[in-house]
C-alpha cells in the first residue's frame, strides 16, 4: 500500500515538473516571439516618419548626379531631384548631409544618414551596405586635354608605363582604373580634390569617370575632351546606398523606384538631367 501511494506521488510530483517546465517554455517561446516581432519592425523608415526628415549623404561634387548650384548654394542634379521626389512621395523633409567618397559607405553604415544619393554598386561596398534596385546605368570613359587627343585614341593608348591616370579616392573608378591597367600608374586624389582638375593643371594626362560627367565637364571646360574610345568600360548599375540590415526600408524604396519607373519618373528625370553620348 505505501509502495503504491510513493508511485502516485512520484508519479504527481513528475507531472508537476513537466507542467512547469512547459509553461517556462511556453514564456520563454511568446518572449522571443515578442523579442523577433520587435526587431523586425525595427527599421530607419519608422524614425524617418516619426522625425518628419529623411536624412540623404551626398558629396555635392559629380555633375549632373549631385552638385551645388555656385550662385545659391543648393544642391542639384538628377540625384537630388530623385530623392527629394521619393521623400514627397513618404511625406517628409530632406534633410542633407555632406560626406565625400571614402565616407560614403561607412557614414550609411553608421547610421549618419539613412540613405545616400546614387552610388555605382561595387562588391566591396556591398559588404558593410545595402543597395536598393539600380536606377539608372552608366559607363566609364577616359578624359584628357584636347591638345593631347592625338596621343591617346584608345584605351590600349593609356596603358602605357609613363601615363599616370587619375581617378578620385573612393569612387568605383578606383577598382576600375586597377581592372582596365596593367601599366599605367594610377593617382587617387582625396575629396574634396577631383581626378579630372588634375588633368587640368597638367599633373597627369588622363583620368576615367562615367559618360554623363565627361559629358558635362567636356562642355564645362573647353580644355577638356573625351577620349575617342570605342566603348565605354563597365557599365555600371546606380542604386541608393542604405543600412545593410534595414531590409524594410531596402523594400520600401525598391517599390518605389518600380513605381518610378514604370510610371516613366525615371525616364523623364534621365532625359532632363543626363546627356546622351554616342560611340
Amino acid at each position: 500500500m505505501k509502495s503504491t501511494r510513493l508511485i502516485r506521488g512520484i508519479a504527481v510530483f513528475s507531472a508537476a515538473i513537466i507542467l512547469i517546465a512547459a509553461c517556462r517554455q511556453d514564456n520563454r517561446k511568446d518572449e522571443s516571439s515578442a523579442e523577433a516581432q520587435a526587431g523586425a519592425v525595427k527599421s530607419a523608415l519608422n524614425t524617418i516618419l516619426e522625425r518628419g526628415t529623411i536624412r540623404v549623404g551626398t558629396t555635392g561634387d559629380f555633375n549632373p548626379f549631385s552638385f551645388k548650384d555656385p550662385e545659391t548654394g543648393e544642391y542639384k542634379g538628377h540625384d537630388i531631384e530623385l530623392v527629394k521626389k521619393l521623400a514627397a512621395d513618404i511625406g517628409v523633409e530632406v534633410e542633407w548631409v555632406a560626406t565625400d567618397w571614402k565616407n560614403l559607405v561607412s557614414g550609411v553604415a553608421a547610421g549618419k544618414y539613412d540613405i545616400t544619393t546614387g552610388a555605382s554598386y561595387n562588391m566591396g561596398r556591398a559588404k558593410t551596405a545595402g543597395y536598393t534596385l539600380p536606377v539608372i546605368q552608366v559607363g566609364t570613359v577616359p578624359m584628357t586635354l584636347k591638345k593631347n587627343v592625338s596621343k591617346f585614341q584608345s584605351w590600349e593608348d593609356i596603358d602605357k608605363a609613363d601615363v599616370t591616370v587619375a581617378v578620385t579616392l573612393g569612387t568605383v573608378f578606383e577598382d576600375q582604373a586597377k581592372a582596365l591597367f596593367n601599366l599605367a600608374q594610377i593617382k587617387a586624389v582625396e575629396s574634396p580634390a577631383r581626378d579630372y582638375q588634375e588633368v587640368l593643371a597638367g599633373r597627369v594626362p588622363v583620368s576615367i569617370t562615367s559618360t554623363f560627367e565627361a559629358s558635362k565637364l567636356a562642355d564645362t571646360y573647353e580644355e577638356l575632351a573625351i577620349v575617342p574610345v570605342n566603348a565605354p568600360r563597365f557599365q555600371n548599375a546606380i542604386g541608393i546606398l542604405v543600412s545593410q540590415d534595414d531590409q524594410i526600408l531596402i523594400n520600401y524604396i525598391n517599390v518605389w523606384i518600380t513605381m518610378q519607373r514604370y510610371g516613366g519618373f525615371l525616364a523623364e528625370l534621365s532625359t532632363k538631367w543626363l546627356p546622351s553620348l554616342e560611340f
